[in-house]
């Protein structure tokens, strides 16, 4: 009967997570300026928020650096997620790695999320061993319609970024706080409670291209 236990569990332990996934599944990857080489080279990893500042950042820096971006539906947890870093980290070499997630994943639970991380460090280390990483926090979500009212999604945001921001610190991985800049910006939410007007990109791609400054080669 032990052995019988311990078999059960060892396949317990190997069987994969289930893999959780939306109604709707998207990627979009933008890649500009593939055969110029003058610049370093930057990767925005995250959803619809980062295809939303993606292109203010990518102007912003057009004399500084070259800014791709990776917008997916897919979260941590998912290994999907990690397949499409990778397809696009082989492309070309990045010199910056900027990444968000957590907005997506809503059947993921909050262990599963920070159990995922470490791989995710690993395969993008493997993958572009000599970029300089940054961490991106979650920004938050109103409600439909009342954006004065902050969405109660909006609690599961706040422990991912701090389970990002634990392990950005064990990793010494500089976090770009992108909640902590919009959080309290109602105003430059659009109607649907997650993404932002015009001004509220501009000021998310803000603070991404400060932080992006801070360590471009």
């Amino acid at each position: 009967m032990k052995s019988l236990l311990l078999l059960l569990f060892a396949a317990a332990i190997a069987a994969p997570a289930q893999v959780v996934r939306e109604n709707i599944e998207w990627l979009d990857v933008w890649i500009p300026n593939t055969n110029d080489h003058a610049l370093p080279r930057v990767l925005l990893i995250g959803d619809s928020i980062t295809r939303g500042y993606g292109p203010i950042v990518e102007k912003q820096l057009k004399d500084k650096a070259y800014v791709a971006r990776l917008a997916t539906s897919k979260s941590l947890g998912d290994p999907a997620l990690l397949e499409q870093v990778a397809l696009v980290l082989r492309e070309h070499t990045f010199d910056v790695v900027h990444f968000n997630n957590g907005m997506h994943g809503n059947g993921y639970t909050e262990a599963a999320y920070a159990a995922a991380l470490p791989e995710l460090l690993a395969a993008l280390r493997k993958q572009a061993p000599r970029a300089k990483l940054i961490l991106a926090t979650t920004t938050d979500v109103r409600e439909k319609n009342n954006p004065e009212k902050v969405d109660p999604k909006t609690a599961r945001m706040i422990e991912r970024n701090r389970l990002v921001a634990e392990f950005a610190a064990r990793e010494r991985i500089p976090v770009d706080d992108l909640f902590a800049v919009i959080k309290d910006r109602p105003e430059m939410h659009v109607p649907d409670g997650v993404h932002f007007n015009q001004e509220g990109y501009a000021t998310l791609a803000a603070q991404v291209v400060q932080a992006l400054s801070k360590i471009l080669p």
